[in-house]
C-alpha cells in the first residue's frame, strides 16, 4: 500500500491501563484510521477489566498481546522508565509504536529505541499532542513565511500543583518531577520552531539552568537554552500552577499564544499576531490532539515510512539530549 485513505484501519494495543490510556482510548475513538484492538498489562486481570470497560477483543500480559498477529501498533502508556524495554519489545515484535512523551528519561534509552525501530523497519512515534493539528501548522507556518521577521526566542511554561507530593511525580525510581513530565512541552515547542526556522537543533548551547529539589525529583525548573539563532526560554513545576500562555518574538513582530497546551481532548485555537499597535487574532479549527496523533502513525504504517513529520526523530533526539542535561542538572542542585 502507498497511501492511506478512510478505509485504512490499524488494530490497536494499549500497553498500560492507566489514566493517559483512557484518555489515549477516548482519543482513538475520534480517529479516522484506528480502533482498539487489544489492552496489555503486567496483570492480565487489569488488562481484562480495562478491556471489558473499554471494549477490547482482547486483553493479556504484555507479551501475550505482542506476540498476536492481529495487533498493527502499540501505545505504550505506562510510567516513563518502562517506556524503553516496552517500546523496543513492541518494535521487535513487529509493531509500530506510539510512545508516550517522554520516550524516556535519558537519551541513551532514546537512541536504543530508535535503533531499534530502524532494525526492525518499524514506525516509532513519539506522542506529544501538541505537534498535530491547525494549530501546530499554523505556528511553523508563521516561522517558515518569514512575514513577521526572523524568530528570535519562544517563552513557554507548563507547571500545575499537584494535591499531594506522593506517587508516581514525586518517585525518584520512577523518574517523578516536572520536567519530563511537562516541562517537555515547552521543550518540544521550541525545538519545533527552531527545526522550521532552519537553525540547528541537535547542539544546544546551554545558558541558565535553575531548579528546586522536592522529595527528591525536580519540583520546578527552568531552563535557557539557545538553538542556533532562536532562544529558548522556559519553566515548568508540579508543585504551582504556572501561566499556559506562550510567546513567540519575532523581528518584527510578537505571538501571543493564550493557553497553547491545550487539552487531551482539544488543540489550541487561537493566535494573537502583534505588531506595532496593530493586534490580529487568527483562530483555527480544533482537532482531538490524541486522535490526530495516532492518526499519523497510521498514515505512516499504510505509506511505509519510519517517521511521522510532525515529530521526527532527529526532534525527538533532540528533546532527549536536552531533557537528560536539564534534569541532571536540576537534581545535582
Amino acid at each position: 500500500m502507498t497511501h492511506a485513505d478512510d478505509t485504512v484501519q490499524t488494530r490497536w494495543a494499549v500497553l498500560g491501563p492507566g489514566a493517559i490510556s483512557r484518555d489515549f482510548v477516548v482519543g482513538l475513538r475520534a480517529s479516522q484510521h484506528g480502533v482498539l484492538h487489544a489492552v496489555g498489562s503486567s496483570s492480565a486481570e487489569r488488562a481484562a477489566t480495562f478491556a471489558a470497560e473499554h471494549g477490547a477483543a482482547a486483553s493479556g500480559t504484555y507479551d501475550e498481546i505482542l506476540a498476536r498477529d492481529d495487533v498493527d501498533a502499540v501505545y505504550v502508556g505506562t510510567v516513563h522508565t518502562t517506556h524503553a524495554d516496552l517500546a523496543i519489545r513492541a518494535l521487535d515484535a513487529g509493531k509500530a509504536v506510539l510512545c508516550e512523551k517522554p520516550a524516556s528519561p535519558t537519551l541513551e534509552e532514546v537512541e536504543r529505541i530508535l535503533a531499534t525501530a530502524r532494525r526492525a523497519q518499524r514506525p516509532f512515534l513519539e506522542a506529544f499532542k501538541t505537534r498535530f493539528g491547525p494549530f501546530a501548522d499554523a505556528l511553523r507556518d508563521l516561522v517558515t513565511r518569514g512575514e513577521l521577521g526572523a524568530l528570535q526566542r519562544v517563552e513557554g511554561a507548563f507547571g500545575f500543583a499537584a494535591g499531594v507530593h506522593e506517587g508516581r511525580l514525586f518517585d525518584p525510581a520512577l523518574a517523578g518531577g516536572a520536567i519530563l513530565d511537562v516541562g517537555c512541552y515547552p521543550l518540544a515547542l521550541a525545538i519545533d520552531l527552531a527545526a522550521a526556522a532552519g537553525e540547528p537543533i541537535d547542539a544546544p548551547d546551554y545558558r541558565a539552568f535553575e531548579a528546586e529539589v522536592v522529595s527528591g525529583v525536580d519540583g520546578t525548573a527552568s531552563a535557557v537554552i539557545a538553538f542556533g539563532g532562536v532562544t529558548a526560554a522556559i519553566a515548568t513545576s508540579v508543585i504551582e500552577d504556572l501561566p499556559d500562555t506562550g510567546v513567540l518574538r519575532f523581528a518584527d513582530a510578537e505571538v501571543v499564544l493564550p493557553n497553547v497546551w491545550g487539552s487531551r481532548t482539544e488543540s489550541p485555537s487561537t493566535l494573537i499576531v502583534r505588531r506595532g499597535d496593530d493586534e490580529r487574532v487568527i483562530e483555527v479549527p480544533v482537532v482531538q490532539p490524541m486522535a490526530a496523533e495516532a492518526d499519523a502513525l497510521s498514515l505512516a504504517i499504510a505509506e511505509g515510512r519510519l517517521e511521522v513529520p510532525q515529530m521526527p526523530w532527529s526532534h525527538t533526539r533532540a528533546a532527549a539530549r536536552v531533557l537528560t542535561d536539564w534534569r541532571a542538572a536540576a537534581l545535582a542542585g
